[in-house]
């Protein structure tokens, strides 16, 4: 039997809508992150831009880009459905822990 798990990030402010995005930004000598839709990732941008014209810049502390989240489909495959494959064609792995990153990238190219 096959099994399917998909991962939906939902914004983190109204905890309904999808997120699309993940924001960083710092207050106080703290960063934060926080997933947010389009609509609240703009409203969140709005609000900074209110008050960053008064402000003085000290540069880009520990900021990184607005990175799309990682859609579901992109995950990495199940630890289990590697092994079974990894030990069905002559690798060996072991039946606990992290699984080798060769034989993960094997599985994907026999996969693709």
């Amino acid at each position: 039997m096959a099994r399917k798990v998909v991962v939906t990030v939902v914004d983190d402010y109204d905890g309904r809508s999808p997120a699309v995005e993940t924001v960083s930004f710092g207050m106080d000598g703290v960063g934060y992150e926080i997933d947010l839709s389009e609509e609240n990732a703009a409203r969140l941008r709005e609000v900074f831009a209110e008050w960053t014209p008064f402000g003085r810049q000290v540069g880009r502390v520990g900021r990184r880009r607005s990175k799309p989240v990682e859609p579901s489909g992109a995950r990495k495959p199940e630890a289990g459905v590697v092994r079974k494959w990894a030990r069905a064609n002559g690798f060996e792995v072991p039946s606990r822990g992290r699984v080798p990153s060769e034989v993960v990238a094997a599985y994907e190219k026999a996969a693709s």
